[in-house]
């Protein structure tokens, strides 16, 4: 078991050449998502993580916003870049946007006051936990993401046009699709600069 899991952690690599073709129903990459943030773990089971899970046109139109935000604070002559960019993130077929539920923080900040500075620490734990959660998911089904963050920029206009309740604070954006291409090669940094192992 051991070996299976850092075999798909191996696997799981920031795939910017999306498609729109899932090798899954809908309905199957939905649950993956779903089931994979059901099982990541939180501090004091607090279960804060909250996603918005978008298909087909919907998650066209969130890049359409990602787009008219940037519109407004990227100069006009480095906007073509940036919009090249953002037509190879609507390229997917889907987004995840998570999100923590900062009342269940506020909540639990109340009820154990000792840790309640911690609390919001945590629940950024529990995010990225839940992100990592579902990229192994999607590839272990052999659906490509990456992750993206055009938050706070691009909040509002989620919030409105999803109906978001105003507790959920987005905290990132995944794509996911069919692999056109795969990741470059990957390098990693000497292990003796990352790690201490004492006995």
């Amino acid at each position: 078991m051991p070996e299976n899991y850092l075999a798909l952690a191996k696997q799981r690599r920031t795939i910017y050449a999306l498609g729109k073709d899932l090798p899954l129903p809908e309905e199957e990459v939905v649950q993956t998502i779903q089931d994979a943030i059901k099982q990541a773990p939180s501090a004091f089971n607090s279960q804060s993580s909250r996603a918005l899970i978008l298909l087909g046109n919907e998650h066209n139109k969130f890049w359409e916003l990602v787009r008219e935000q940037l519109r407004k604070i990227v100069p006009a002559e480095s906007f073509h870049a940036t919009s090249d960019k953002l037509d190879g993130f609507a390229a997917a077929a889907g987004s995840v946007l998570f999100f923590e539920d900062q009342d269940v923080v506020t909540g639990l900040q109340e009820q154990f006051a000792a840790y309640a500075d911690n609390f919001p620490i945590w629940s950024e734990h529990s995010s990225g936990i839940a992100q990592y959660a579902v990229w192994l998911a999607l590839a272990e089904k052999g659906i490509g993401a990456n992750l993206q963050h055009y938050n706070p920029l691009v909040d509002e206009d989620v919030q409105r046009t999803w109906n978001v309740p105003a507790s959920w604070k987005l905290r990132a954006h995944m794509n996911f699709g069919s692999i056109i291409a795969p990741a470059g090669d990957k390098a990693y940094m000497d292990d003796d600069k990352r790690f201490i192992v004492a006995k």
